[in-house]
C-alpha cells in the first residue's frame, strides 16, 4: 500500500442509524483500508457501546454531549474523513464543525446542503477540504459528471425516485394514508422520518434542492423520473442529447464506499452488479413522470429551489415539523404538504440572502414556529 493510499481514519456521526450501520459494516469488512477512530449516536447507548467495543474505539459520545463534544471528538481522533449520517436539521452544525476543522466530509445529511449550501461550500473551499455526497442519487451524479468530463458537458441531471409505497395509489386513497402505510417502503430500508419523506416525495424534493446547490445547475436542468426498481440511481444527459446512467443494487454501502475511497475506485467485498442476475434471467427497468398533483411536496421543492435564498430552509423546516406531527398521529398525511405550502407562502420572510449561520437559524426557527401554529 502506497503512502498515498494509507489506511483512512473514519469518524462516524450517527453510528446507530442506517447510514452509520452501513459504514460500520464497510469498516468491519475492509480493515486494511479503513479504521474507525470515533463514533457518535443519538440516544442508543447500548449499540454505541457495542460498536465502540467492536473497533476497540475509545472515543465516542451521545448527542446529549452537544456540538462542543463533536469538536472535541474531532480534536481527539484526528480523522481523515467524517461520515455524517445524522438525520434531519440536527446534522447541520456537525457538518459545519467538520469543515471548519478542514476535514473531508462524506455527507448523507441532505439538510446541510438544503439549509446552508452556500455557507458549507465556502467553508470547504476556505479550509481546502471536500464535500463528498453519500445520497445514492448525488453520489451517482458526482461520479457521472466526472466521467463525462465535467459540468460543462452536461445539460440535464435526472434524479430517480422509487415512487414510494403510494406510487400506484389513487389520489383519494393517498390522502387517507396511515403512518403504517407510509412506512412500508418498497425497496429501501431507512429511518422512519426519511421513509415518510419518500412516501410524500418530499425527500426527492430535498434532493432536487441539494442537486442544484451541490452541482451548481439551474432548477430547470434537474428532472425527476420515477423508477420503482431503484437500480438506476441517477442519470445525466450530455449536450449532444445522450443519457448516461449509474446502476447498482439499492444498497447504501455503495455510495458510502465511493465517498470513503475517493478519489480512487477500488475492488470491494460487495457483490458486483449483474444486470441479468435475477431468478428469471432478465431485468426490466421502468421510468415514468412523477405525479406532481398527487405529490405536491415535489412541486413545492422545485419552487423553493428556484426562489432560493431562505425558501429551501422554510421548505425543510415546515416539512420536518409536519412529518414528525404525522408520525405522532397529530395530523393526517395530506396535511404534511398543506402545512409546508402555507409556511412557504410567508414569502417576505424567505427572500433575504444567507450571510452567516445566524441567518439560517433565524429562518429555520421562524418556519418551525409557523408550522407549529398550524398543527
Amino acid at each position: 500500500m502506497s503512502a498515498q493510499e494509507k489506511i483512512k481514519k473514519v469518524l462516524i456521526l450517527g453510528c446507530t442509524g442506517s447510514i452509520g450501520k452501513s459504514t460500520v459494516d464497510i469498516i468491519k469488512n475492509l480493515p486494511e483500508r479503513f479504521k474507525c477512530c470515533g463514533l457518535t449516536a443519538n440516544k442508543n447507548l447500548d449499540l454505541l457501546k457495542q460498536t465502540a467495543s467492536l473497533f476497540n474505539c475509545p472515543y465516542s459520545l451521545t448527542s446529549e454531549e452537544g456540538y462542543d463534544g463533536i469538536k472535541k471528538l474531532i480534536d481527539q481522533t484526528k480523522p481523515d474523513i467524517v461520515v455524517n449520517g445524522i438525520a434531519g436539521s440536527a446534522g447541520l452544525i456537525p457538518s459545519i464543525t467538520v469543515l471548519e476543522a478542514g476535514i473531508d466530509l462524506a455527507l448523507a445529511n441532505k439538510e446541510s446542503v438544503v439549509m446552508a449550501g452556500p455557507l458549507i461550500f465556502s467553508l470547504a473551499e476556505k479550509n481546502k477540504c471536500h464535500i463528498l455526497p453519500v445520497d445514492s442519487e448525488h453520489s451517482a451524479i458526482f461520479t457521472l459528471l466526472n466521467q463525462c468530463g465535467g459540468k460543462e458537458n452536461v445539460d440535464r441531471l435526472i434524479i430517480t425516485a422509487s415512487g414510494g409505497p403510494f406510487r400506484t395509489w389513487p389520489s383519494e386513497k393517498i390522502a387517507q394514508a396511515t403512518l403504517k402505510d407510509a412506512l412500508k417502503h418498497p425497496t429501501w430500508n431507512m429511518g422512519a422520518k426519511i421513509t415518510v419523506d419518500s412516501a410524500t416525495l418530499g425527500n426527492k424534493g430535498l434532493e432536487v434542492i441539494e442537486a442544484k446547490r451541490l452541482f451548481n445547475f439551474k432548477t430547470s436542468q434537474i428532472q425527476v423520473a420515477v423508477h420503482p426498481e431503484s437500480i438506476v440511481h441517477s442519470l445525466v444527459r450530455t449536450n449532444d442529447g445522450i443519457v448516461y446512467a449509474q446502476l447498482s443494487e439499492p444498497d447504501m454501502k455503495h455510495p458510502i464506499l465511493q465517498a470513503l475511497d475517493w478519489p480512487f475506485i477500488k475492488t470491494t467485498y460487495l457483490k458486483p452488479f449483474d444486470i441479468t442476475d435475477t431468478p428469471e434471467g432478465k431485468r426490466t427497468l421502468t421510468f415514468v413522470k412523477p405525479r406532481f398533483k398527487d405529490f405536491p411536496l415535489l412541486s413545492l421543492a422545485y419552487e423553493a429551489a428556484e426562489k432560493d435564498n431562505c425558501y429551501p430552509i422554510a421548505f425543510n423546516a415546515a416539512n420536518e415539523i409536519a412529518v414528525w406531527s404525522f408520525m405522532d398521529e397529530k395530523i393526517k398525511f395530506a396535511r404534511i404538504s398543506e402545512i409546508t405550502q402555507t409556511v412557504m407562502s410567508h414569502s417576505s420572510d424567505w427572500e433575504s440572502k444567507i450571510t452567516c449561520p445566524e441567518d439560517i437559524f433565524e429562518a429555520d426557527n421562524l418556519a418551525r414556529k409557523y408550522a407549529q401554529e398550524l398543527i
